[in-house]
């Protein structure tokens, strides 16, 4: 008789509520996609190979697969596969590609991938249909298990009889488990009502139904226990799930005594609620951050759409906006999920601004091509003619066209990337043949420059030495020092800075000690620096150069000074402010003299230099 009494039999009680509760916690999961979401990602570190197996082991039994481990494994392939194209364009880039010429490779296995993900919408599909076909007959079997439940409560039948057909068509109950939802309570509420009327007009045996009592007793208080400790799962989804099953469970368990029924509900309520409410906070925090997310790929788009790309002239700038528009998109892969209904606008925005940057980066590109192309032409010439002298053993005529074929390499603009070492190479190979030719015909002058820098280090050493003479005879010492010093040729080219400024340093010395005036030494100064110029293999333009300046600031001078004169002439002491105007006139006229005297004198520097 034991193993008969072992059931779940309904009893009276404030059962209507109970069940209405646990119906609702039984389809949260069910209403609520927000949960399914959450789940972890089920890709892991794998490869795409291996992603796909995962993928088709799951699409083969698709009925019991959660879509968010579908989604998982997609997310995880194409995580693989932004992977492998910024691998890809990176190997390209370090290879000297360029970023506009970078092609995406081809994904084979994303025809694969989507031939998946199409199956397993249809399997889907339909398994749901399925499920709801079976809803709809288990509905049809519950109603005629109810029907059976009202006959059996009034029946007159022998009580072992009656109680057997009671213990099947609770077991049946059980097997029975989706119904339709709006369904479930009304049902559930009319199996409760009739499982009481049983228990009540069959007058069953007290001992019966305290045994059966206690047996439910026992495993609704383990229940309770264990929802309480689930507060402690630090894994909030996890332990919301757990809380679905737990619910199914109490509802799958029997009454208990009538007293403890209203209290053991509320421990099971209370304890379920703050599961609940875990979950509840849980899903507010994360839509927090996803509009924080929201809010900070808003503003990289801002960004993005603010750039000015006709402000961009060179290169180099669009190099540095291209920098910048890459750190933005790094930017982008650090932020997390928006709201779901904003995932792909805002990406589509990310995406559009991106795009219309770099689209016109290439238009850029593609317009300065033509021009780059020209300019490798022209450099090819240069080339050329470098190539043709390289041989040539009239040292200086040859020198001055390299110098002249350099200066004209440097106003030609750029080429490509692809060619720019190459025939930079060319050219620079050209001249320094030419060049080492020269220097290995002038090593015999080494010795001689050795011994020019000997030399000037002992005029150094006797200008430092002349403040243990008298003002007047170190004057004339000084000057005669200076004449030796530019009459001596030129020193190695790695001392020759180093020698000049210990020579300057010497001679501004000596020229505060001795107060020579500004117009002595602005000339001093000059003389040195022809004597620097013309030890410069490239240094005799320039001086050429300066002496037309010279020339053409000396003609001016003498014409000014012809209208100061021609002026002067028509201004008497005794005309209105006469005076002050001829003074200022002779001033500026004896001002002019001595400046064309020092041009005079700069210019004869320059004839002996030359």
């Amino acid at each position: 008789m034991k193993d008969t009494l072992e059931t779940n039999l309904p009893a009276t009680g404030k059962v209507e509520n109970e069940n209405a509760t646990l119906e609702t916690a039984s389809n949260t999961k069910e209403n609520n996609p927000e949960t399914e979401a959450e789940v972890p990602v089920a890709g892991g570190k794998l490869t795409k190979e291996e992603i796909l197996s995962r993928l088709q082991e799951l699409v083969n039994a698709s009925a019991e697969t959660p879509r968010n481990e579908i989604e998982s494994l997609k997310q995880a392939y194409y995580k693989v596969r932004r992977n492998e194209v910024e691998d890809a364009r990176k190997a390209f880039l370090e290879n000297g590609g360029e970023e506009k010429d970078f092609i995406i490779p081809e994904d084979h296995e994303e025809t694969k991938l989507k031939e998946l993900l199409n199956e397993y919408k249809e399997k889907r599909s339909a398994a749901l249909a399925e499920e709801e076909r079976q809803k709809a007959e288990n509905y049809t079997l519950k109603l005629q298990l109810i029907d059976q439940l009202k006959a059996l409560s009034e029946s007159q039948d022998d009580f072992n009889k009656l109680y057997n057909e009671f213990k099947e068509i609770q077991q049946k109950w059980k097997e029975i488990k989706l119904i339709p939802q709006e369904h479930a309570n009304e049902l559930w509420k009319e199996y409760q009502s009739y499982s009481e009327k049983f228990y009540d007009i069959i007058k069953i045996n007290n001992q019966f139904r305290d045994y059966d009592f206690k047996k439910n007793l026992e495993l609704k208080t383990a229940l309770c226990e264990t929802v309480e400790k689930l507060e402690n799962e630090p894994d909030v989804i996890s332990a919301f799930h757990q809380l679905q099953k737990l619910h199914q469970q109490w509802r799958e368990i029997g009454p208990v005594a009538k007293e403890l029924r209203e209290s053991l509900w509320a421990r099971f309520k209370a304890a379920s609620t703050v599961i609940n409410k875990r979950h509840q906070q849980y899903f507010e925090n994360q839509k927090a951050k996803e509009q924080e997310n929201l809010a900070a790929k808003t503003a990289i788009c801002e960004e993005l759409e603010k750039i000015d790309c006709s402000t961009l002239k060179s290169y180099k700038d669009w190099d540095d906006k291209s920098k910048a528009v890459l750190a933005l998109q790094e930017k982008w892969k650090t932020i997390g999920f928006t709201p779901k209904k904003y995932n792909v606008k805002i990406f589509d925005r990310f995406r559009a601004a991106c795009d219309a940057f770099f689209n016109q980066k290439n238009d850029f590109y593609k317009r300065t091509k033509a021009e780059m192309e020209q300019n490798l032409a022209k450099k090819r010439t240069l080339c050329e003619q470098a190539e043709a002298l390289k041989d040539s053993t009239d040292w200086k005529a040859t020198t001055e066209k390299f110098i002249a074929l350099q200066k004209e390499w440097k106003t030609i603009g750029p080429v490509t990337r692809k060619h720019s070492d190459s025939i930079w190479k060319r050219f620079i190979s050209a001249c320094d043949y030419f060049f080492e030719q020269k220097e290995k015909t002038t090593n015999s002058q080494r010795s001689e420059e050795k011994a020019n820098l000997a030399h000037k280090k002992e005029i150094i050493e006797k200008i430092k030495g002349l403040e243990k003479i008298a003002d007047d005879e170190a004057l004339t010492q000084l000057k005669e020092l200076i004449e030796e010093w530019n009459t001596v040729g030129h020193v190695p080219f790695k001392d020759k800075d180093k020698i000049y400024n210990a020579y300057h340093e010497a001679v501004d010395a000596q020229f505060d000690r001795l107060k020579v005036s500004q117009h002595d030494r602005r000339m001093q100064s000059f003389r040195n620096n022809l004597n620097g110029l013309n030890e410069n293999n490239h240094g005799k333009n320039k001086i050429y150069n300066e002496r037309e300046r010279l020339m053409r600031n000396y003609d001016r001078m003498k014409s000014e000074l012809q209208t100061y004169e021609n002026n002067i002439g028509f201004l008497t002491v005794s005309s209105k402010g006469g005076s002050g105007l001829i003074k200022e006139l002779e001033r500026k006229i004896e001002k002019l003299k001595d400046e064309m005297a020092l041009i005079i004198k700069k210019i004869d520097a320059i004839d002996e230099t030359l």
